[in-house]
Order: C-alpha cells, then structure tokens, then sequence
C-alpha cells in the first residue's frame, strides 16, 4: 500500500461535506471516555468554513481531488482532509483524524496569497480522552523580534485578545528558542486535561482567533512592487521548509518526528516528544506519510522557491553537510511565556535570569566569591548565544 499515490484516497469516500456542523444532542460517547470526546473537532472546521465563505468566495483547491477522505490501515481510523483557495487565500487546508478510542487531531492553516504579507492561521490540536496538547496562533511571515513594524501591524491591535487566552489557556512549558521566530506575541501553547469547560475556552479561542484574521485579509489590500511580493513569497517558503523538513528529517534520523499538533512543536517544544508522525505512519505508511507532508500539509515548499532548509538555516549544518538532528542548537528553551503583555518581548531578560541562576548555583558548589564577575559573564555569554 506504501507505494500508492494519494490519489487513491478520492476512491474511498466521498469529499467531507462543507455544510454547517451536525447536532451533537443524539451523540453517545464511548463507555469508558470522558465527556469532552463527543465533541469533535469537526465543529471547529464547520466554523471555520462556514466563516470563511460569509465573508470571501472560497473554492475547492485542485488539491481536493488527490487529498479527500481515508480510512487507515486499521479500518478504524478516519482520516478527513480538505483544501480551498480564495482571492486573497493560497491554501486553506485541513487534516483531522478521528480515532475509535478517542484520539483527535486537527491540523488547520490558512496561507495567504503572495502578494499579501498576512500572518500564517495556524491551529494544532491532538487530544486524547484525557490530555490535549494545543497550538493556536496568526504565525507571523515575518520575525515579530526583529521586525517591529511588522509586529505593530497585525498584532498590537490583537494583544487583548491574547491576553484573555493566556490567562484561560495557560502556558504549556518548554519552547525552545529556534521556534520562537514563527511565532507571535499572541501564541496559545498550552497543555490541558480533557474537560467540557476546557474544550469549550478552547473552541471559543478558535473562533475569535480566526475570527481576527479573517478581519486582518478583509483590510489587507495587495503588495504591488515585486520585490516585495517576491520577499513575501520567500518568507512563507522559509515557513514551509523549517516544518516540512524539520518533521521529515526527524523522522528519519529518529522516528520520533511529529505532524500536525505539535508539530512545530516539531523541533519546537523543548523536550516535549509528540507522537504524532509515527502516528500518521501506523495509520497511512511512511510513504504516504511523506506525501501528505510535503504535498499537503506544507503545500508550496516544492513550488515557492528552490532554497534548501541549510540555505534558510544554516546553523543546523553538520561537518558533512548534512542537517543536524537536535531540535534545538542553541540548546535554550522558555519556561514561562517570553512577551510582555504590551508583546515586548522579554526572551533575552529570561535567559539572563537562568544563567545568572545557573551561575550563581555553580558558584556556590565551587565556593567561588560573589564578586568575580562569573555570573555577568555568563549572563552576557548566553544572551550572545541566543541572539
């Protein structure tokens, strides 16, 4: 089955209907889940294409015909794929699987078209009928640490918003610090168990989220010089290959890789080890699985530009040239969320405190004097490093 193309998926089922969400009041849960597996994710993606046609003409993306409808090798897993376009809407595309026992991933982007610097919709959900490990964000085109204009234009207006999630949604530990230039200020990386109340902050979040950025492509108005467009259109191939290839290789080099929820949690939550692409494998083949990475999930890293992962990120290059397997070389990750909440962001003031906690512990075991200067030179070390 492995050496298939994914063209067969349209054979096995019909498309996902796009209609409005189905009555979940006749639903009955499994003996043995916990409440919140009756909701399905479905209800996120109806909302959101639902939202999405009220306010743009949104049609079927050519992709539609090779990447539908699937059940995996164990009959018993669902896979559900689909993908539109629109004027001002490369790809919106949507991976969800639905597992017998209570398994449920979402995977839900939305690129924009090249000549629109809009940030990236992105929304990660893998849940089990008792954890659920969650990425929501508008990820930025462009590095919101570097760039400030770019920040003061799509998310000073948004930081409210994020801030009412931070408190509802929690910070969900170790972000490590390559990571950090694909996301926003306004970024939900959280952790919870599964509950009625916790699924319902989380769908709430989802709909103002997209709700947000439907607004920001409704204002957007199109990039008319081409060195502009051509700039864009570079910085959302560098977005693709870092996930694409992050999650390919890792796969390859450690069978550890993931997709879709974490995936960026993909060389991106510190020690966190997602399981989902030895998921996708299990359910689908590793060629397959590779497949839908490439030409699905990350449509666009083929087509958008020639550069190599090494070429954006060369940092990971090894002696003999090939790409280095750890998810992080700098080796830094962020405990606690790294923005203020004006969306200063605050990651270098962080990793000062750690050193200076790390120094002052190594210090204490040595007996080496306070004033030796040890821990403003390590402090002043690590912030180089990160930066």
């Amino acid at each position: 089955m492995e050496t298939c193309s994914l063209s067969f998926f349209s054979s096995l089922k019909p498309p996902l209907s796009t209609g409005g969400c189905s009555s979940t009041n006749n639903f009955k849960p499994k003996r043995g889940l916990v409440e919140v597996s009756a909701c399905s994710y479905q209800k996120f993606l109806h909302f959101a294409l639902d939202e999405t046609k009220s306010r743009t003409h949104l049609l079927h993306s050519p992709l539609q015909e090779n990447f539908n409808s699937m059940m995996a090798l164990d009959g018993k897993t669902k896979l559900e794929m689909v993908s539109f376009q629109a004027p001002k809407i490369r790809l919106l595309r949507s991976l969800s699987i639905e597992e017998s026992e209570g398994m449920q991933i979402l995977d839900f982007a939305v690129f924009p078209e090249q000549e629109f610097d809009l940030p990236i919709f992105c929304a990660n959900f893998f849940s089990t009928p008792t954890t659920n490990i969650i990425v929501l964000d508008l990820n930025p085109l462009y590095d919101v640490i570097d760039q400030r204009d770019y920040k003061e234009k799509y998310y000073r207006s948004l930081m409210p918003l994020g801030l009412k999630y931070a408190k509802l949604l929690p910070w969900g530990g170790k972000l490590t610090s390559e990571s950090l230039k694909f996301f926003s200020p306004i970024v939900i990386w959280t952790k919870f168990t599964s509950s009625k109340y916790n699924h319902g902050v989380l769908y709430s979040a989802f709909m103002d989220y997209y709700k947000a950025w439907l607004d920001l492509m409704e204002q957007a108005t199109a990039e008319r010089h081409a060195l502009q467009i051509s700039c864009n259109r570079e910085a959302q191939h560098r977005y693709l290959t870092w996930r694409a290839e992050k999650i390919l290789h890792e796969s390859i080099g450690r069978d550890l890789c993931k997709i879709t929820v974490a995936y960026d949690m993909v060389g991106v939550v510190g020690k966190t080890r997602d399981p989902g692409y030895r998921i996708l494998k299990k359910l689908i083949g590793e060629s397959l699985s590779k497949e839908l990475v490439r030409r699905f999930l990350f449509n666009g890293v083929d087509e958008l530009g020639t550069k190599t992962f090494l070429d954006y990120f060369p940092e990971y290059c090894c002696e003999n040239g090939t790409i280095n397997a750890k998810r992080s070389i700098i080796g830094k990750s962020f405990e606690s969320r790294p923005w203020d909440s004006s969306g200063e962001f605050i990651g270098l003031s962080l990793v000062c405190h750690e050193a200076t906690y790390e120094a002052e512990s190594y210090m204490w075991k040595h007996g080496i004097p306070e004033d030796n200067g040890i821990k403003t030179s390590y402090c002043w070390g690590q912030s180089l490093l990160y930066h």
